[in-house]
């Protein structure tokens, strides 16, 4: 995300990292990390959240440009879902992760490059 500016509307912020700013902290998916003093309303310092939620922030003052990276977030899953996959099962048919909703299920793949 490059900016021009270190006070960014919510709302951009929102749509442009995937971060919503709440009153308990920068929120993505089921997951909030709490911001270090009160955010509260209207335009955020980005330093603030990059900070708090691990993205990378360079900037050249002195031409007033920003750029603000994805999340770091380690080596961890943010979450452990399956995409939708739909493949032939060993008979040829039609089979979809779909169907298994609700059950456990290890994926293991194999590619022979």
């Amino acid at each position: 995300m490059v900016l021009r500016d270190l006070q960014v509307e919510r709302e951009a912020f929102a749509a442009r990292t995937g971060w919503e700013l709440k009153p308990e902290g920068a929120c993505r998916d089921d997951r909030c990390i709490p911001l270090p003093g009160d955010v509260g309303e209207g335009p955020v310092d980005v330093r603030l959240v990059a900070d708090a939620v691990g993205m990378a922030l360079v900037g050249d003052e002195a031409r007033g440009l920003w750029a603000l990276g994805p999340e770091s977030g380690g080596r961890a899953l943010t979450h452990a879902r399956m995409p939708d996959l739909e493949l032939p099962d060993r008979h040829g048919r039609s089979f979809s992760l779909r169907s298994l909703r609700g059950t456990k299920v290890v994926m293991v793949a194999w590619a022979s490059w």
